[in-house]
């Protein structure tokens, strides 16, 4: 190996990168590897990817400082916690430990709400996200639909400060976080909201997620809803049907063999319209109903 006080170019440490992170199983080594380097050098990927052509090199203190990310994510330290920030529809949301890493798939059930509440025929329809995490959804929602009104509610001390971070530095002034229980959150909002969406625990206790990014990484109570995963589910059709008028929409996001059971969960509460939506890679993704 090159001695570290050699200056490297940007394609050799790519290269580099590429190989460690494959060898460590990580599933995407050409784009972490890339994103990584970008985040380092702070510039986009696509110059990193002209850099690696021209044969530009590398500031020492960049090097190191590189060579050591790729190290992290070769433990399978998720790149978001290396970075300090997941991409999410067009927000950039500050992440790492103590909050869950949003995902691509989430994307779409933010569209899902984001079309109901649009939908809403009010100068000023209302929406709430329950278990926020690092506020995604209710961003999504606040800026996606600036006239609505959105409230965003977390119980996890962590969480809430990575939420508090996010809605601060992205300034939606229309969203406001609560930190409240799930089950007994936005009382005084009872039966006068038009949008209820949440990406609750859904992981059923006994089914341990295979990506350590996710098994020890993303907090336990994001993650596992009792023995069947439904355990906070439930908990929530009964505290959405309290909060919703008549005709206001909730949507949930669930695991992709999960669809029959929680219609089938909702319909026993009294819910209507009960329907389950595939994601881009035809997965069952969430679940929506109407109040």
């Amino acid at each position: 190996m090159t001695e570290l006080a050699t200056p490297r170019t940007v394609g050799e440490l790519r290269a580099h990168a590429v190989r460690v992170l494959a060898l460590a199983h990580v599933p995407t080594p050409e784009a972490d590897a890339e994103l990584l380097l970008a985040h380092i050098l702070g510039i986009s990927r696509g110059q990193v990817q002209a850099r690696a052509v021209t044969g530009a090199g590398v500031p020492q203190a960049d090097l190191l400082a590189y060579l050591e990310a790729v190290e992290r994510r070769a433990a399978r330290e998720p790149l978001q916690h290396i970075t300090g920030v997941a991409p999410f529809r067009s927000l950039e949301l500050q992440v790492g430990p103590g909050v869950f890493v949003p995902r691509p798939e989430t994307e779409f059930v933010a569209q899902l709400a984001i079309d109901a509440l649009q939908a809403v025929p009010s100068p000023q329809p209302t929406a709430i996200d329950l278990g926020t995490g690092s506020g995604a959804l209710a961003l999504a929602l606040a800026t996606e639909v600036p006239h609505a009104s959105v409230v965003a509610v977390e119980n996890s001390p962590q969480a809430f400060i990575w939420a508090k971070q996010n809605v601060r530095r992205i300034g939606a002034d229309n969203l406001r976080l609560v930190f409240a229980d799930l089950a007994d959150a936005l009382l005084e909002l009872d039966g006068g909201v038009d949008v209820v969406v949440s990406n609750p625990p859904y992981i059923p206790d006994d089914a341990i997620p295979r990506d350590p990014e996710v098994r020890l990484h993303d907090p336990s109570a994001a993650l596992y809803g009792g023995p069947d995963g439904l355990v906070v589910v439930r908990a929530l059709s009964v505290r959405a049907r309290a909060l919703l008028r008549p005709g206001g929409a909730l949507v949930i996001e669930h695991g992709e063999l999960q669809g029959a059971q929680l219609r089938e969960l909702l319909a026993a509460d009294g819910w209507r319209s009960t329907a389950t939506h595939r994601d881009l890679l035809g997965r069952d993704r969430a679940t929506t109903a109407v109040r």
